[in-house]
């Protein structure tokens, strides 16, 4: 666990999540995702897959707290791939609206770049005013993206 100012962080791991609260995590993340986020299972699935010691599977999972309440949250997959496509993913990432322009965002992004081997992916809105953070710690948008949902 690491410190900064009033606000703890803790990382999880697949093999180092039994003192996680998935429930009260997944809460917040459901709750200030904002417009950005998806339906609560969907969020739930990622957080599995991140803690999961499957092979080919697994991640990490970053919680910030003050006074014992969330105040940030981050989930990053593995992808089980290299090269063409990155390493990992980083999925949600999520900070309370008391936290935001205080750096939890940013301490909670750098602390997964640094327990994270190899590169790292993440897909962000145009108009969401996070991606300058990651352009402020390297990420760089080389491709648009297209879906085709079913």
């Amino acid at each position: 666990m690491d410190e900064n100012n009033n606000v703890s962080y803790s990382v999880y791991t697949p093999g180092n999540h039994s003192e996680l609260n998935k429930d009260e995590v997944l809460d917040f993340l459901f709750t200030h995702l904002d417009e950005y986020g998806d339906q609560r299972a969907d969020i739930a699935k990622c957080m599995d897959y991140a803690l999961s010691e499957a092979e080919g599977k697994g991640g990490s999972v970053l919680v910030a707290r003050e006074n014992d309440n969330v105040v940030g949250a981050l989930i990053m997959n593995n992808t089980g791939m290299s090269g063409y496509i990155p390493e990992n993913i980083l999925v949600y990432v999520a900070v309370h609206n008391s936290q935001r322009g205080k750096g939890v965002g940013k301490k909670l992004a750098q602390l997964a770049i640094d327990n994270t081997q190899g590169s790292i992916a993440l897909h962000v809105e145009p108009q969401n005013p996070a991606r300058h953070l990651y352009e402020k710690l390297g990420f760089t948008n080389k491709y648009l993206e297209y879906r085709l949902q079913r």
